[in-house]
Order: C-alpha cells, then structure tokens, then sequence
C-alpha cells in the first residue's frame, strides 16, 4: 500500500518550505502485514520542509530490490520516499531534493548512507548493495540515498545554479540531517552510529562529507572516487577519445569507427603481454597483477615488426596505448591528470574498459560512455556556463581546462587531504579503487594517499586505509576477486577497534570459488608457495 500525503502550502509571506505527516511507520510483523501499519500512521508526527510521497510497508522474504531477479530477498521494513525544497529552478524547470529511506524491522542501531553516482538525479534503492554482501538493509541498517537535488540522469541540471551546489554537497548535507532525525523519531533513539559507503560519484560523497560535515558519519567507504572527475578525469576521458579517434578505421561515412581503433582481439594481446610481464611478480602465475610497484611493462614490446598480425599490435596502437596511459597534458608538457597503471584487467572481456574507452558501435556513431555520459557532463554541468556545442572529440587541451574552474572550485574540493576535523571525532576512512578503473586512475587515488599520509603522518593508518583491488573495473566486476565485506571490516574498526590488516575478497564472475586477501597499500597480496592457490590463507601481506 502506497500513501500520497497532500502537500500544504505556506501563507502569503512565509517561507517557501513544504511541511507534511511523517509516517510513524510502525513496522508490520508476518501476521499483520494487511494493516500496513508503515503507511496508516502516516500523519502521527511532522518534520518542518519534508514532504513525504511514499510510505509502504514490505514484508520479510517477499521482494528483491527493483531489478534485481536474483540474489537475496528484502527482510522486513518499512520505505518511505520524500522531498525537500521544491522550488522552481532559473532554467523554469522543477526540483527538489528527494530521498528514500528504508527502516528495517530488525534495526541493529546503525544508519548507512548510500552514495550515488553519475549525474545522480536518480533515486536508487536504499538498501546498501555496495561493499555489503547481502545488502547492508538485511543486516539490520536503515539505509538511505538521494537523488541529489535534481531528477533525472542527463547534466542538463547545471543550466541551474542552486542545483549544481546541491550535487556537489549542500543536498547530501540535508538529507543526512533530516535521515539522523526521521530514524531517531522512528525508533524514538537517534542512530547509535552513522556510516557512507559510495563508489564513483558516491565515493567522492563520501570524500567531501570528511571534510566539509565531518560531524555526520563515524566512518566512511569511498570506492574509485570522482574527486577530480571535471577538471581531470573528464580531460583524460576527452584525450583518451581522440588517441583513439585517431587511429580508427574509417566508416562508409569516412569518419572513423571508435569502436575498432583496438578489436577484442588486440585487448587480448594487451592484456597476455602484462601477464606474461607482471603477473607472477607477486609469487603465483594466477592471471591477476597484484604487485603492481614490481610490473616494468614497456607496451612497445607488443609492436608487430613487419605487417599487423593477430599476435601483436600496429604501431599506431601502440603510440596510442603509450598516450594514454601517460595522461593528458598540454601543449606545453604540463599534465592536466594522471598516468595510469598496466593492469591485466583491462584487456578482459569481462571488464567495463572497452564500454568505457570504446564502446561496441560497429559504424561512425559512437556509443563510448566517455562519449555519451563524460561528454554530457562536460557540456552540462562541468563548464561554465553550460556549453552544449562542446564535443569530446574537439576538446581543446590548452583552452577549454580553464572553463572548468568555476565547477572544478565546487566540486573538486573533495580531494582535500585536510581531515582534521574528522580525525577529531575519530572517524575511520577506508578507500578502494580496482587497478583496471577505466574512468578514474588508481594512480590518482595512490597520489591523494600519499597527500593524505604526508599530512597526517604515522597517524595515518590509524584513521584511513586504502585497498587496492588488482583486476577490478570501475566500483566491481571484472577479471578480480572484486566480492568483499567492506562494511563489516569498517563496523569492527569503528566499534570494536579492530584495523583492517586484511580482508578476504571472492571472485563474483571470472573466479568462481577463488578468494583472495586486499591488503592495505602500499602492501601486496603474495603466495606463501605452498596451500591451495585459490585461497587466501595461502597469501601474506607483504611490502613491495
């Protein structure tokens, strides 16, 4: 049963702020889920600007989340869905700040905010799916996410000022709040403790609430963080595109076919020429890099020497390969983002690297997500002002970085390593980043650490850890051991003292029945030389 609360509207004068019924939400148990308790209590209380849509009421064991068709069923709570400062926007457009916030029956005393990511302007089930097996909801936290104070996917919401502040931070400040205060009315006691977890544009959330609100969470996963997406990662993507662009195969049309610049078949040697490189590096023949500081691979290694075979790769690839992954730069030498690691990953065909970088279109329209999500970002939300004649493929490298300051001053402060205010309250702030990320570097994450441990000092590991996943694409899947309890080694770090030395990480799809230890960097997963290879008590931590 679904409730649609009125919306009351202010007096001539007042503040524009919608006031309506919160829903008490008392939680149905297997006997009494006709009641729906969750939705008929709905007017027992009011949060002031907070207007509740939805309020329903979901028995134990009866749904999954919306599109999933497997994995766990839901247990038993109670979903609401509201909205904050509706307004109408200077482009004439409406907004609002909207939220869904999901109480579980079996509450274990914890709140976990959800990241998005993208563009945000979605409001993704709350039920914690990110670095939680099982979904962090089912364990016992009410779980809660937003759309970031616009609605829908695309960036045509930076044409709106208020709008772009409320994606970077000022909606994920309010809805934080307003989280804290419906859970501790539901429960009639606030949160014993608060936790982020997010990945891409959640993890740079995740980054910006340790140092804008650090009063908000006790601890904090922020995975293959965006913190540099406009005035950086967007760049790289742009440079990435034309590398590629330039070395494609022409269409019918003449233009060329992004998709072909490097077929599955040129991944495929890319990726066993890093095998053959750097995979046993760390003790164990295994296909997966995981002592990347010990892989000297050289590209060039790969160039056919006489006419394009199957078993190497043109020279024009190769140049191409060598641009990007030594990152843009300027025409003046200066870099404008970061290199980029060789990690076998990227070369599988169960990674996201060609959806990314190439896409799959077999004529001259791309169908690149750098193309069709990194462009559309640029163009809407990461210039100023919004410039939708800008293409990615003319991306000018000395001229057009200086119309992404104004975005980059707002957004881009998530890269601070300044987190003394977070320090104070002890919070506890773990990093992940999959080393074949095609959108945004490992070596960009490494670089901030090491920031990050050259401000803080030894105290470092005492508050931050960062895993690197060997193999992993951007936030999961991929030729990894990418199945990990994030959140059940931040709770024991949290609340029992307990830091994470190591944690066990399964193989989802390409390695089934495999395990493997994330060890905190700069340390490394390697083979003892002796017990199962496919398990991780057979793998120490070690230095480079």
């Amino acid at each position: 049963m679904t409730v649609h609360l009125l919306r009351r509207t202010a007096r001539a004068g007042a503040a524009a702020a919608v006031v309506a019924g919160l829903a008490a939400c008392s939680l149905p148990t297997k006997t009494d889920v006709a009641r729906d308790a969750c939705s008929t209590a709905a007017q027992a209380f009011a949060v002031p600007g907070v207007r509740i849509t939805e309020a329903e009421a979901i028995a134990a064991d009866t749904v999954r989340p919306p599109g999933q068709n497997a994995g766990p069923l839901l247990a038993a709570h109670c979903r609401i869905q509201g909205r904050m400062n509706e307004r109408t926007g200077i482009d004439g457009k409406p907004y609002h700040i909207g939220f869904e916030l999901r109480l579980p029956a079996g509450w274990n005393g914890r709140l976990l905010y959800q990241g998005g990511g993208g563009n945000d302007g979605v409001i993704r089930p709350a039920v914690g799916p990110q670095a939680a097996p099982g979904y962090a909801l089912n364990r016992g936290f009410a779980v809660v996410t937003t759309d970031a104070g616009h609605q829908g996917p695309d960036a045509s919401f930076g044409f709106d000022p208020i709008a772009r502040t409320d994606n970077a931070y000022a909606a994920h400040d309010r809805v934080a709040v307003t989280a804290k205060e419906i859970v501790r009315r539901h429960y009639q006691r606030p949160a014993d403790r608060s936790y982020f977890i997010g990945c891409s544009g959640g993890g740079r959330q995740g980054m910006m609430f340790t140092q804008k609100f650090p009063q908000h969470f006790d601890g904090v996963i922020a995975m293959a963080p965006a913190m540099r997406v406009s005035k950086g990662a967007t760049i790289a993507a742009a440079w990435d595109t034309q590398a590629l662009a330039a070395i494609a195969p022409a269409g019918a049309d003449g233009r060329p076919v992004l998709s072909q610049a490097l077929g599955n078949g040129d991944l495929g040697v890319l990726r066993n020429g890093i095998l053959q490189a750097c995979d046993a590096q760390d003790g164990l023949a295994d296909g997966v890099v995981s002592n990347p500081a010990a892989c000297k691979f050289d590209v060039r290694s790969l160039a056919c020497q006489g006419d394009k075979a199957a078993t190497c790769l043109a020279p024009a690839q190769v140049s191409a390969l060598q641009k990007m992954f030594a990152g843009p730069v300027d025409s003046a030498g200066r870099k404008l983002y970061f290199t980029w690691p060789w990690d076998a990953g990227i070369g599988h065909p169960a990674n996201d690297w060609r959806a990314w970088k190439l896409g799959t279109s077999t004529t001259a329209v791309p169908n690149s997500r750098h193309v069709f999500l990194m462009q559309d970002a640029l163009q809407g939300y990461f210039v100023t002002p919004p410039d939708r004649s800008l293409s990615i493929f003319q991306f000018h490298f000395d001229r057009d970085p200086q119309r992404m300051d104004a975005h980059s001053w707002i957004f881009n402060t998530a890269d601070d390593v300044d987190l003394a205010g977070f320090r104070a309250r002890n919070g506890k702030l773990l990093f992940a980043h999959g080393m074949a990320d095609p959108i945004f570097s490992p070596d960009e994450m490494v670089d901030y650490y090491q920031r990050l441990s050259a401000r803080h000092g030894a105290a470092t590991g005492d508050f931050s850890r960062l895993f690197l996943i060997p193999g992993m694409g951007h936030c999961q899947g991929g030729a990894a051991t990418d199945g990990w309890d994030g959140l059940g080694a931040l709770v024991d770090w949290v609340e029992k003292g307990q830091v994470p030395q190591r944690i066990v990480a399964r193989g989802t799809t390409v390695f089934p029945g495999r395990s493997r230890p994330l060890c905190p960097y700069p340390q490394y997963a390697h083979y003892d030389g002796s017990g199962k290879p496919d398990d991780a008590a057979s793998f120490s931590c070690r230095q480079p």
